[in-house]
């Protein structure tokens, strides 16, 4: 049988991650590729207990608790999602994934990439997706569309300062930039279906070289 892939979708808020994953996993099927659709934090129980700890917005965590909380998270996710869905054979698509931490905690929170990638290393062995979709959108853009989505309910980490997102969003560049081998860039604007096939260009260029 062979391995199953690992796709991560990345990027900061409102910039329709959970969307495209919508429509990749609806192509797999119609393609016939057995799939699994999951989230971090989350996508175990345990994760998803963690997950409402972590967003909601009466917690007020520490840098380091965080990114440690995230780290936890992750390890239940990948020993008891992530690889056994691999070696099953199947896909699995992640919203967001460790380069998330390495945006939010690492960068935009002052930790440094190298504590959560030995955190990383620690929880969950250092497992790395094979393709990591970056989506990009213009920050306004994708503001509106998030407040859109929030409903003036925004979590604990969306509702920081527009300068902690714009740290994100440049965090993510610089890792994009660094591993291109591993990142696609993907530009978000225009219609769902328009991204959906640049998504789909993404997938089909990893499936051809791996």
């Amino acid at each position: 049988m062979a391995l199953g892939r690992f796709i991560t979708f990345e990027g900061g808020e409102g910039v329709g991650k959970s969307t495209q994953i919508a429509l990749l996993a609806k192509t797999l099927s119609e393609r016939g590729i057995e799939h699994v659709v999951t989230r971090e934090p989350g996508g175990t129980a345990g994760a998803e207990a963690l997950r409402a700890l972590l967003l909601a917005p009466n917690h007020d965590w520490g840098d380091r608790a965080e990114a440690l909380l995230f780290a936890a998270a992750r390890s239940d996710h990948v020993e008891k999602l992530i690889r056994p869905a691999m070696d099953a054979g199947k896909w699995v698509l992640c919203d967001r994934y460790l380069d998330s931490s390495r945006a939010y905690q690492g960068g935009a929170g002052g930790l440094g990439d190298s504590d959560i990638l030995e955190l990383h290393r620690i929880g969950s062995d250092g497992l790395l997706p094979d393709l990591t979709i970056l989506l990009e959108l213009d920050p306004q853009e994708a503001a509106n569309r998030a407040d859109a989505r929030d409903a003036g309910a925004a979590d604990r980490i969306g509702a920081k300062t527009s300068a902690y997102h714009a740290d994100v969003r440049a965090c993510f560049r610089a890792l994009a930039d660094a591993d291109p081998r591993r990142f696609t860039i993907v530009l978000a604007d225009g219609s769902a279906e328009d991204v959906h096939g640049r998504v789909l260009a993404a997938v089909d260029a990893m499936a051809e070289t791996r």
